[in-house]
Protein backbone atom coordinates (compact mmCIF):
# COMPACT_ATOMS: atom_id res chain seq x y z
CA UNK A 1 0.00 0.00 0.00
CA UNK A 2 1.30 3.25 -0.46
CA UNK A 3 2.56 5.15 2.14
CA UNK A 4 0.98 8.65 3.68
CA UNK A 5 3.62 10.55 2.78
CA UNK A 6 3.80 10.20 -0.70
CA UNK A 7 -0.29 11.04 -1.27
CA UNK A 8 0.20 14.43 -1.17
CA UNK A 9 -1.40 16.46 -4.01
CA UNK A 10 0.63 19.26 -3.84
CA UNK A 11 -1.40 21.78 -2.87
CA UNK A 12 -0.52 24.11 -0.16
CA UNK A 13 -2.45 26.84 2.23
CA UNK A 14 -2.07 29.22 -0.29
CA UNK A 15 -4.51 27.53 -2.85
CA UNK A 16 -7.39 27.39 0.12
CA UNK A 17 -10.48 29.26 -1.30
CA UNK A 18 -9.95 31.38 1.87
CA UNK A 19 -7.29 32.54 4.29
CA UNK A 20 -5.26 29.96 6.22
CA UNK A 21 -2.81 31.65 9.05
CA UNK A 22 -2.90 34.60 7.23
CA UNK A 23 -0.37 37.72 8.11
CA UNK A 24 -3.32 38.93 10.00
CA UNK A 25 -3.14 36.25 12.59
CA UNK A 26 -0.41 36.82 15.23
CA UNK A 27 2.64 34.83 14.75
CA UNK A 28 3.05 32.74 17.86
CA UNK A 29 -0.73 31.14 16.99
CA UNK A 30 0.53 30.25 13.31
CA UNK A 31 2.28 27.28 14.18
CA UNK A 32 -0.53 25.50 15.81
CA UNK A 33 -2.63 26.31 12.96
CA UNK A 34 -0.31 25.46 10.40
CA UNK A 35 0.26 22.08 11.75
CA UNK A 36 -3.44 21.66 11.94
CA UNK A 37 -3.63 22.22 8.22
CA UNK A 38 -0.91 20.41 7.33
CA UNK A 39 -2.67 17.53 8.92
CA UNK A 40 -6.18 18.13 7.84
CA UNK A 41 -4.12 18.81 3.79
CA UNK A 42 -2.92 15.15 3.92
CA UNK A 43 -6.53 13.63 5.10
CA UNK A 44 -7.99 15.60 2.36
CA UNK A 45 -5.31 14.08 -0.37
CA UNK A 46 -5.89 10.66 0.98
CA UNK A 47 -9.93 11.06 1.09
CA UNK A 48 -9.44 12.24 -2.92
CA UNK A 49 -6.45 10.40 -4.22
CA UNK A 50 -7.48 9.17 -7.49
CA UNK A 51 -5.80 5.49 -7.87
CA UNK A 52 -6.32 4.45 -3.64
CA UNK A 53 -9.06 2.19 -3.39
CA UNK A 54 -11.93 3.36 -0.94
CA UNK A 55 -10.34 0.33 1.55
CA UNK A 56 -7.29 1.88 1.24
CA UNK A 57 -8.09 5.45 1.93
CA UNK A 58 -9.93 4.20 4.87
CA UNK A 59 -6.86 2.25 6.10
CA UNK A 60 -4.57 5.32 5.64
CA UNK A 61 -7.43 7.30 7.53
CA UNK A 62 -7.39 4.92 10.30
CA UNK A 63 -3.38 5.40 10.45
CA UNK A 64 -3.10 9.15 10.60
CA UNK A 65 -5.53 9.07 13.34
CA UNK A 66 -3.35 6.11 15.41
CA UNK A 67 -0.24 8.46 14.74
CA UNK A 68 -1.95 11.28 16.06
CA UNK A 69 -3.16 9.81 19.40
CA UNK A 70 0.03 8.20 19.76
CA UNK A 71 -0.93 4.86 19.16
CA UNK A 72 0.58 3.19 15.96
CA UNK A 73 3.59 4.08 13.80
CA UNK A 74 4.90 7.64 13.46
CA UNK A 75 3.41 9.81 10.71
CA UNK A 76 5.36 13.13 10.64
CA UNK A 77 2.27 15.46 10.14
CA UNK A 78 0.70 13.53 12.82
CA UNK A 79 3.41 13.59 15.23
CA UNK A 80 3.98 17.75 14.67
CA UNK A 81 0.22 18.26 15.48
CA UNK A 82 0.27 16.18 18.24
CA UNK A 83 3.29 17.48 20.07
CA UNK A 84 1.87 21.38 19.73
CA UNK A 85 -2.01 19.85 20.88
CA UNK A 86 0.46 18.76 24.13
CA UNK A 87 2.35 21.78 24.34
CA UNK A 88 -0.31 23.80 24.29
CA UNK A 89 -3.17 21.71 25.87
CA UNK A 90 -5.01 21.94 22.96
CA UNK A 91 -8.17 19.17 22.20
CA UNK A 92 -7.67 16.61 19.28
CA UNK A 93 -11.07 15.58 19.20
CA UNK A 94 -10.99 18.63 16.49
CA UNK A 95 -8.66 17.02 14.06
CA UNK A 96 -10.38 13.51 14.97
CA UNK A 97 -14.18 14.80 13.99
CA UNK A 98 -12.20 16.19 10.71
CA UNK A 99 -11.13 12.58 9.96
CA UNK A 100 -14.20 11.38 10.52
CA UNK A 101 -15.76 13.63 7.51
CA UNK A 102 -12.45 12.30 5.56
CA UNK A 103 -14.16 8.60 5.52
CA UNK A 104 -17.74 9.51 4.89
CA UNK A 105 -16.07 11.37 1.83
CA UNK A 106 -15.01 7.88 0.72
CA UNK A 107 -18.51 5.94 1.83
CA UNK A 108 -21.01 8.55 1.45
CA UNK A 109 -21.40 9.95 -1.91
CA UNK A 110 -24.41 11.42 -1.82
CA UNK A 111 -26.94 13.33 0.53
CA UNK A 112 -30.53 13.65 1.57
CA UNK A 113 -31.22 16.89 2.60
CA UNK A 114 -30.34 20.11 4.36
CA UNK A 115 -30.14 18.61 7.70
CA UNK A 116 -28.18 15.72 6.16
CA UNK A 117 -25.72 18.22 4.72
CA UNK A 118 -25.19 20.05 7.72
CA UNK A 119 -24.37 16.86 9.83
CA UNK A 120 -22.28 16.02 7.15
CA UNK A 121 -20.63 20.35 7.97
CA UNK A 122 -20.14 19.33 11.71
CA UNK A 123 -17.55 17.29 10.99
CA UNK A 124 -15.96 18.90 7.91
CA UNK A 125 -16.09 22.60 8.11
CA UNK A 126 -16.77 23.30 11.87
CA UNK A 127 -13.86 21.64 13.82
CA UNK A 128 -11.25 23.58 11.86
CA UNK A 129 -12.92 27.07 13.29
CA UNK A 130 -13.30 25.77 16.54
CA UNK A 131 -9.67 24.69 16.64
CA UNK A 132 -8.56 28.40 15.70
CA UNK A 133 -10.54 29.56 18.47
CA UNK A 134 -9.21 27.24 21.30
CA UNK A 135 -5.65 27.89 19.68
CA UNK A 136 -6.51 31.75 20.53
CA UNK A 137 -7.85 30.77 24.17
CA UNK A 138 -11.38 32.29 22.97
CA UNK A 139 -14.93 31.59 25.30
CA UNK A 140 -16.62 28.40 23.11
CA UNK A 141 -19.90 29.44 24.33
CA UNK A 142 -19.80 32.95 23.01
CA UNK A 143 -17.58 31.89 19.76
CA UNK A 144 -18.56 28.50 18.68
CA UNK A 145 -22.50 29.03 17.13
CA UNK A 146 -21.46 31.79 14.80
CA UNK A 147 -18.21 30.05 13.87
CA UNK A 148 -20.44 26.78 13.28
CA UNK A 149 -22.93 28.76 11.25
CA UNK A 150 -19.11 30.63 8.77
CA UNK A 151 -17.80 27.31 8.57
CA UNK A 152 -20.61 25.59 7.69
CA UNK A 153 -21.18 28.15 4.83
CA UNK A 154 -17.76 27.94 3.55
CA UNK A 155 -17.74 24.38 3.27
CA UNK A 156 -21.40 24.46 1.49
CA UNK A 157 -19.78 27.42 -0.47
CA UNK A 158 -17.23 25.34 -2.17
CA UNK A 159 -19.74 22.29 -2.33
CA UNK A 160 -21.57 24.50 -5.16
CA UNK A 161 -19.15 26.25 -6.76
CA UNK A 162 -17.06 23.25 -7.65
CA UNK A 163 -20.24 20.78 -8.02
CA UNK A 164 -19.11 19.92 -11.27
CA UNK A 165 -15.74 18.88 -10.78
CA UNK A 166 -16.60 17.12 -7.76
CA UNK A 167 -19.35 14.71 -9.35
CA UNK A 168 -16.72 14.14 -12.92
CA UNK A 169 -13.74 13.40 -10.79
CA UNK A 170 -14.58 12.00 -7.70
CA UNK A 171 -19.05 11.15 -8.17
CA UNK A 172 -19.93 12.86 -4.69
CA UNK A 173 -22.65 14.87 -4.91
CA UNK A 174 -23.45 17.34 -1.93
CA UNK A 175 -26.36 18.93 -3.90
CA UNK A 176 -29.24 17.20 -1.42
CA UNK A 177 -31.56 14.78 -3.26
CA UNK A 178 -34.46 16.71 -1.65
CA UNK A 179 -33.48 19.75 -3.89
CA UNK A 180 -32.76 18.30 -6.74
CA UNK A 181 -35.94 16.44 -7.25
CA UNK A 182 -38.16 19.75 -6.39
CA UNK A 183 -36.68 21.51 -9.11
CA UNK A 184 -36.77 18.10 -11.37
CA UNK A 185 -32.86 17.94 -11.70
CA UNK A 186 -30.81 15.29 -12.21
CA UNK A 187 -27.17 14.46 -10.80
CA UNK A 188 -26.10 13.74 -14.58
CA UNK A 189 -26.50 17.18 -15.28
CA UNK A 190 -23.47 17.80 -13.12
CA UNK A 191 -21.71 16.44 -16.20
CA UNK A 192 -22.57 18.62 -18.73
CA UNK A 193 -20.74 22.20 -19.71
CA UNK A 194 -23.02 24.56 -18.94
CA UNK A 195 -25.98 24.01 -15.78
CA UNK A 196 -29.43 23.09 -17.37
CA UNK A 197 -32.12 25.71 -16.01
CA UNK A 198 -33.19 22.98 -13.33
CA UNK A 199 -29.85 22.79 -11.60
CA UNK A 200 -29.17 26.26 -11.71
CA UNK A 201 -32.55 26.09 -9.30
CA UNK A 202 -31.21 23.84 -7.19
CA UNK A 203 -27.67 25.73 -6.78
CA UNK A 204 -29.74 28.79 -6.24
CA UNK A 205 -31.95 27.60 -3.57
CA UNK A 206 -28.83 26.19 -2.12
CA UNK A 207 -27.24 29.03 -2.49
CA UNK A 208 -29.92 30.61 -0.55
CA UNK A 209 -30.20 28.57 2.36
CA UNK A 210 -25.77 29.38 3.06
CA UNK A 211 -26.92 33.27 2.75
CA UNK A 212 -29.08 32.18 6.54
CA UNK A 213 -25.73 30.54 7.56
CA UNK A 214 -23.86 33.78 6.74
CA UNK A 215 -25.94 36.08 8.08
CA UNK A 216 -26.40 33.43 11.33
CA UNK A 217 -22.73 34.03 11.54
CA UNK A 218 -22.34 37.69 10.80
CA UNK A 219 -21.70 38.61 14.54
CA UNK A 220 -19.04 36.43 14.60
CA UNK A 221 -15.73 39.00 14.13
CA UNK A 222 -17.33 40.68 17.00
CA UNK A 223 -17.59 38.48 19.25
CA UNK A 224 -13.87 37.69 19.44
CA UNK A 225 -11.87 38.94 21.96
CA UNK A 226 -8.68 38.58 19.88
CA UNK A 227 -8.64 41.31 17.51
CA UNK A 228 -6.27 40.23 14.99
CA UNK A 229 -8.35 36.90 14.77
CA UNK A 230 -11.65 38.95 14.57
CA UNK A 231 -9.89 40.78 11.18
CA UNK A 232 -9.49 37.04 9.73
CA UNK A 233 -12.40 35.98 10.46
CA UNK A 234 -13.98 39.78 8.95
CA UNK A 235 -11.86 38.78 6.03
CA UNK A 236 -13.23 35.76 5.00
CA UNK A 237 -17.12 36.34 6.06
CA UNK A 238 -16.77 39.06 3.58
CA UNK A 239 -15.33 37.10 1.01
CA UNK A 240 -18.04 34.28 1.72
CA UNK A 241 -20.54 37.14 0.91
CA UNK A 242 -18.90 37.78 -1.97
CA UNK A 243 -18.83 34.53 -3.64
CA UNK A 244 -22.74 33.93 -2.28
CA UNK A 245 -23.48 36.65 -4.62
CA UNK A 246 -21.23 35.49 -7.87
CA UNK A 247 -22.87 32.29 -7.33
CA UNK A 248 -26.35 33.80 -7.75
CA UNK A 249 -25.60 34.90 -11.36
CA UNK A 250 -22.63 32.06 -12.18
CA UNK A 251 -22.73 29.27 -13.78
CA UNK A 252 -20.07 26.70 -12.03
CA UNK A 253 -19.86 24.45 -14.39
CA UNK A 254 -19.10 26.74 -17.10
CA UNK A 255 -17.84 30.32 -15.50
CA UNK A 256 -15.68 30.91 -12.62
CA UNK A 257 -16.73 32.12 -9.46
CA UNK A 258 -13.62 32.96 -7.79
CA UNK A 259 -12.19 36.50 -7.65
CA UNK A 260 -8.79 36.79 -8.87
CA UNK A 261 -5.67 37.49 -6.27
CA UNK A 262 -6.13 41.65 -7.04
CA UNK A 263 -10.21 41.37 -6.08
CA UNK A 264 -9.38 38.44 -3.13
CA UNK A 265 -7.26 40.68 -1.64
CA UNK A 266 -9.38 43.75 -1.93
CA UNK A 267 -12.56 42.34 -0.65
CA UNK A 268 -10.89 40.82 2.48
CA UNK A 269 -9.09 43.61 3.31
CA UNK A 270 -12.54 45.71 3.21
CA UNK A 271 -13.81 43.18 5.82
CA UNK A 272 -10.72 42.54 8.01
CA UNK A 273 -10.43 46.63 8.41
CA UNK A 274 -14.30 46.61 8.83
CA UNK A 275 -14.03 44.27 11.75
CA UNK A 276 -11.26 46.67 12.95
CA UNK A 277 -13.30 49.58 12.93
CA UNK A 278 -16.31 48.30 14.77
CA UNK A 279 -13.33 47.07 17.32
CA UNK A 280 -12.31 50.63 17.53
CA UNK A 281 -15.47 52.81 17.72
CA UNK A 282 -17.72 50.73 19.76
CA UNK A 283 -18.61 51.64 23.56
CA UNK A 284 -16.07 50.46 26.09
CA UNK A 285 -17.34 48.31 28.48
CA UNK A 286 -16.75 49.46 32.39
CA UNK A 287 -14.22 48.57 34.29
CA UNK A 288 -14.94 46.23 37.41
CA UNK A 289 -16.53 48.29 40.49
CA UNK A 290 -17.00 51.66 38.09
CA UNK A 291 -19.79 53.21 39.18
CA UNK A 292 -23.00 53.34 37.16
Amino acid sequence: MMDIADTGSGKTHRDENFPVASILLAPRHRAPVMAFYDFVRTADDISDHPTLSGAEKITLLDRLEAALMGRGPEEAVAARLREICQERNLDRQHACDLLIAFRRDVTKLRYDDWDDLIDYCRYSAMPVGRFVLDVHGEDRARTWPANDALCAALQIINHLQDCGKDYQMLNRVYLTRDTLEKHDAHIDMLGAKVAAPALRATIAELNHKTKKLLETAQPFADLICDTRLAMEVGAIHSLAEKLIARLNVADPLSEKVHENKIGFAAIAAKGALGALCRRLLRPKRPALGSAR
